[in-house]
């Protein structure tokens, strides 16, 4: 049993245990997008903080492994629903009698490890042992990976800036660790029942964040000033690292605010037991930054954030009273498949279709009022998955070749989707765009009308382009906002249904 699947470790290690042959159960309040991405893996919907679903989760489970980490994602309130999440799941676990918990979390000689929330003074491994059931807890130093926070606040600061001001934070050792590292350590517990209690694992290497930005200088042949302070810095570091780096302040603080101790291996003897030789911090690197240049990105450090919708169910597409609706609909002289396979990359590094000027400037505006913005770009530069983000988009249905469906997440007055069908045709295809929005009061109506006649303008050329990119489009001209016999009212001008 996997908790915690959507994450940037549990995705991975889902992977992981299915290649191995085992049968794994996944539990999550959206199933979607998990049974979309582990077709082999048996996924449930429940929730930690629900005891009534944790009992039929668990039936049968001979191992659990706890990767909820809702303190992480800045969320109110989240530090004591972990704890409550995890008292619920120990207690469950006692009663199906499950024989272990696995459980990660960070190095720490303060009292707070990064992948720990605490509440009350206990921590959540603790809460997890409360019942009795054996728990292993994997104590990590920082995690290096290709799409990991980490990797990216070095990668981001060091490619971006010619010149870097060091706070105290940055010269506190700790010993990073490859993702690959973890995950095997994480799936040899299966083969190690009798290693139980704390086992903190590291790398072969005692760095500095600043001696790990110079090897990543070093290994890209950059030259750069890293210019220490005395200050330590943290938060300011934070605003810093968020408008220099995909990863915003509220997840860069507690990373940087747990460098106040070292994050070293303080008692090596319990990881022994696993005969494992994690691979330097320049090994790490260059495999991290090698999957990222040919664009194998796993998971990334964002692939839960936002999913959760800080503890409410996301909402799905539902056409009713008071729905906008905007709907452009252009022929295209090629296979549906080949449309599609444009539609499916948009957004990202690529850039959208048209006007992307005004899409990164729109970026920046909901970042200025505290939204994702467009810096989370995208994993996979050609292909998406459910529940992917794609800059402030989250990828809520996808059906190769026929449809793809994205759910806004930038602060906007109401709930808004961008839709893509693409029909056959008896000359090749049809490609059908319809944004959607559901406004939440006077505020909302008045977003959709002002910014219509840019909408109007930006909507009727992204179809356009996608169109000409799919090779040729048919001569037949863009058909505008037509109303379509499936969605009775529905009209380009905004009109309800």
């Amino acid at each position: 049993m996997v908790l915690g699947a959507s994450g940037y470790v549990g995705g991975r290690l889902v992977t992981r245990l299915l290649d191995a042959g085992h049968s794994v159960t996944l539990m999550a309040r959206e199933p979607a997008p998990l049974v979309d991405r582990f077709p082999a893996a048996n996924v449930m919907r429940g929730d930690a903080l629900d005891p009534k679903s944790l009992g039929p989760a668990l039936h049968d489970a001979e191992a659990i492994y706890y990767l909820i980490y809702a303190a992480s994602r800045g969320e109110a309130g989240a530090a004591e629903r972990d704890l409550n999440g995890a008292r619920n799941v120990a207690a469950a676990a006692a009663l199906a009698g499950v024989g272990r918990i696995i459980y990660l979390s960070g190095l720490s000689t303060g009292s707070r490890g990064a992948l720990a929330s605490e509440g009350d003074g206990h921590s959540i491994g603790d809460e997890l042992g409360g019942a009795g059931a054996p728990v292993t807890e994997f104590r990590t130093s920082v995690i290096i990976g290709s799409g990991s926070a980490s990797l990216e606040i070095v990668r981001h600061l060091m490619e971006r800036l010619p010149v870097i001001v060091l706070p105290r934070w940055a010269f506190t050792t700790c010993q990073p660790i490859g993702i690959r590292d973890v995950l095997d350590y994480l799936v040899e517990a299966l083969r190690h029942p009798d290693v139980t209690g704390i086992v903190e694992i590291g790398g072969p290497d005692l760095l500095s964040y600043g001696e790990m930005m110079r090897t990543y200088a070093d290994v890209r042949g950059m030259r750069r000033l890293l210019i220490p302070i005395p200050m330590f810095a943290a938060r300011l570091s934070s605003w810093g690292v968020g408008l220099v780096t995909p990863v915003p302040a509220w997840v860069a603080r507690p990373l940087l605010e747990r460098l106040h101790d070292p994050l070293v291996v303080r008692e090596p003897g319990p990881a022994r037991a696993f005969a494992l030789s994690p691979m330097t911090y320049e090994a790490a690197l260059r495999l991290a930054l090698d999957r990222t240049a040919r664009n194998e990105i796993e998971t990334t450090w964002f692939d839960a954030y936002s999913v959760s919708h800080h503890g409410r169910a996301a909402p799905s597409l539902e056409l009713g009273e008071g729905m906008l609706v905007d709907r452009r609909s252009q022929a295209v002289g090629a296979p549906r498949d080949v449309v599609f396979a444009q539609v499916e990359q948009i957004g990202g590094a690529g850039g959208w279709p048209f006007a992307n000027v005004l899409w990164r400037i729109r970026g920046i505006a909901d970042r200025a009022v505290g939204g994702v913005g467009m810096r989370l770009g995208r994993r996979d530069a050609l292909r998406l998955r459910v529940g992917d983000a794609l800059d402030f988009w989250r990828v809520e249905a996808i059906r190769r070749p026929e449809q793809l469906r994205l759910r806004a997440e930038m602060r906007v007055p109401g709930r808004a989707w961008l839709q893509y069908d693409v029909e056959e045709a008896p000359t090749g295809s049809t490609l059908i765009q319809t944004a959607f929005f559901e406004p939440r009061g006077i505020a909302g109506f008045a977003y959709w009308y002002v910014l219509l006649p840019i909408h109007s303008v930006i909507f009727r050329r992204m179809v356009v382009a996608l169109a000409s990119r799919s090779v040729a489009p048919a001569p037949a001209p863009d058909s505008g906002a037509k109303p379509r016999a499936d969605v009775p009212g529905v009209g380009g001008g905004g009109e309800k249904t």
